[in-house]
């Protein structure tokens, strides 16, 4: 059974904008410890391909918060929210801490895609009651 939907659109520009403004404090913000370190190396073989990977980051977390209906309010936080993948490629939500408590103790399971292109990055998600 669906327990909710979510989708997000993001401005690539405005990731980059925030980047330029905060540094990679910005980043640190939205990354957990393992997306930073890929954040990390893709920005230093080549920026653009780093700013469009948070971009993909930053929306699939919101369209993930948006599915669970708690928006971006304990236990959802940016951090807790990973956005990882399988050896085949695919997009896979993984979560930690507190919010990974509250999504195991409600019985969801969660599907995530993402994509971009120059300017936009979107994410769509739909969390499933499981139970």
């Amino acid at each position: 059974m669906i327990y909710g939907i979510g989708t997000d659109i993001c401005d690539v520009r405005r990731i980059r904008a925030s980047l330029e403004r905060h540094g990679e404090r910005f980043a640190q913000k939205i990354l957990s410890e393992q997306e930073f370190a890929i954040w990390r190396t893709r920005s230093q073989r080549w920026p653009e391909r780093g700013v469009r990977y948070l971009a993909t980051r930053f929306s699939a977390k919101e369209a993930f918060s948006k599915a669970v209906g708690l928006g971006m309010t304990m236990p959802m936080t940016w951090r807790a929210c990973e956005v990882g993948k399988l050896p085949s490629g695919q997009p896979v939500i993984v979560l930690h801490g507190a919010l990974k408590d509250w999504f195991a103790a409600k019985g969801l399971s969660a599907h995530i895609s993402v994509t971009d292109e120059t300017d936009y990055a979107a994410s769509f998600c739909v969390v499933e009651l499981i139970r």
